[in-house]
């Protein structure tokens, strides 16, 4: 008998891996009904953006620029990381296909800094970009970290040093260092490989005294996020997805909304947060300014001041300090 590929566990049955209640999601008759039942709101065909300025970080400073979707730059003195790479125009196979961008990336591949570290989440077009991986590959020859069974997909991009990692499981590249994958609430399908075959979730990074905790595409699990507080304390800035999450009785498994993602803010105690997954590709049925109105009023509704939980335009960024 063939051996499973990775270890069996609580959210990996030898075959496919399960959510954190041990589901998987979705079934097909859904995404039928969805598809065949959808009324989505219509998108502007392009949305302007202008770059802002990026003065040069003061010494012990980090900072956090949102490129597009869940891509964001986080520049750190012990190393530079860019999480979930989408830079082609379409989200879906080879860059070609699927939902069309409505705005440029905020900032230019040829404008980065140098890429010490590429984050990917999972193996889902809006944030697995072959063709942006590619070049990112041969230009910077970054480390990638990934849950388990996304190898071959940064293998079959060019990079040479792949981490695949369990939830829960951290890398330290120093002392000073590390990167933990951790669950979230999601699934993984794509041309390539059997659905729920590539693992999914998040990742916690630690850069000295400053901690970073990007999300990934999750819906709301009510002891997921205080767990993760409880075992890495509560992070400096979270990146929190805030879009793609209508209609509900499909999405809410898979997507959190903009009430849902205040509560992750508050469940995680995070200094500030900012909101991703919006505004670039029409993935699902609401508006795009919708996510950012939504928010605002979840924000005023749970008390929380607008300052801890930010939206950014397209290239804007935050700068961290402890």
């Amino acid at each position: 008998m063939k051996s499973a590929p990775f270890p069996v566990s609580d959210h990996y049955n030898g075959r496919i891996f399960l959510n954190p209640d041990g589901r998987v999601w979705p079934r097909f008759h859904q995404i039928l009904r969805w598809k065949l039942t959808s009324r989505a709101a219509r998108w502007p065909i392009y949305v302007a953006t202008t770059h802002s300025p990026r003065p040069a970080l003061a010494s012990g400073e980090s900072r956090a620029t949102w490129i597009n979707h869940a891509t964001f730059l986080i520049e750190t003195p012990l190393g530079n990381f860019l999480t979930d790479p989408v830079y082609s125009r379409c989200s879906g196979p080879f860059g070609r296909f699927g939902p069309r961008r409505v705005h440029a990336p905020g900032l230019a591949l040829h404008e980065m800094p140098s890429i010490h570290f590429v984050l990917l989440s999972h193996d889902h077009y809006d944030h697995c970009d072959l063709p942006t991986l590619r070049k990112l590959s041969r230009a910077h020859a970054p480390i990638a970290i990934t849950p388990l069974g996304n190898r071959d997909l940064l293998a079959r991009a060019g990079f040479a040093r792949i981490i695949e990692l369990d939830w829960w499981q951290n890398h330290a590249h120093t002392p000073d260092l590390s990167i933990t994958v951790t669950p979230s609430q999601h699934w993984s399908n794509r041309l390539s490989g059997r659905r729920c075959g590539r693992l999914w979730g998040g990742f916690f990074l630690r850069a000295g005294k400053t901690s970073f905790y990007f999300v990934g595409d999750t819906g709301y699990h009510s002891t997921l996020f205080t767990e993760v507080r409880t075992r890495f304390g509560a992070p400096d800035l979270a990146f929190v997805p805030i879009g793609a999450y209508e209609p509900r009785w499909f999405m809410a498994e898979q997507h959190c909304n903009p009430a849902e993602a205040v509560q992750i803010h508050r469940d995680l105690g995070a200094r500030r947060s900012v909101a991703m997954h919006w505004g670039t590709f029409q993935l699902t049925d609401e508006g795009r300014d919708i996510p950012p109105i939504e928010l605002k009023t979840a924000l005023a509704k749970a008390s929380v001041p607008s300052e801890s939980f930010q939206i950014l335009e397209p290239g804007s960024n935050l700068v961290v300090s402890r």
